[in-house]
């Protein structure tokens, strides 16, 4: 296996995902005080291409969310835009204000290569779920099915109501399934 192909499916060590909580937090502020982004920390890791998601929570519910999927751009620079993004950009909600940084918790979900994968075979929590049919798709992350206790079926019925298809879309042969996992640094991780 190459060094490229190795670094691609490694998981990060737990320096490298402090590092993005710690950069994922400080791109949220500076961005909400218009302040200059951080600098990604310069860690061989955070170089590596990856998906990543940023999620924020208020008070235990969510105040946005977004991510990239594609490993396309080194995990650090996915982090910080992303960062950006969800306090910001998430048209479920408004711009995240100055007055809510201090209850704002950060979280981060560093993403797996996408696999296809067939229903039966979907294990919630340990999955994340990508679906697609025609221009129409939806992901959820992982701890999404653990948060809400659903079981393979309801799991795959949010990501179809996600993706705007009907609840039972996951079992038409032209739905397309995609399963990830996720290494999640929660809010209540410290760098």
């Amino acid at each position: 296996m190459s060094n490229q192909a190795t670094a691609e499916s490694a998981l990060l060590s737990s320096a490298a995902l402090s590092a993005l909580l710690e950069l994922a937090r400080q791109a949220v502020v500076a961005s909400v005080e218009g302040r200059a982004l951080p600098r990604v920390p310069d860690l061989l890791e955070l170089t590596w291409p990856r998906g990543v998601f940023v999620s924020l929570h208020m008070q235990g519910e969510l105040r946005g969310c977004l991510g990239h999927l594609e490993a396309d751009v080194p995990i650090g620079e996915a982090t910080r835009r992303m960062a950006v993004a969800s306090s910001r950009d998430d048209p479920r909600f408004p711009p995240v204000t100055p007055g809510e940084l201090g209850d704002l918790e950060v979280e981060v979900s560093v993403l797996s290569p996408f696999e296809r994968i067939r229903p039966e075979d979907v294990v919630p929590g340990r999955d994340g779920l990508l679906i697609r049919r025609g221009p129409r798709s939806g992901v959820l992350l992982p701890q999404v099915a653990t948060e809400h206790r659903w079981d393979r079926v309801a799991f795959l019925r949010a990501v179809c109501q996600k993706a705007a298809l009907p609840s039972e879309a996951w079992k038409d042969p032209g739905t397309e399934l995609w399963a990830f996992r996720a290494q999640v640094v929660p809010p209540g991780a410290r760098p």
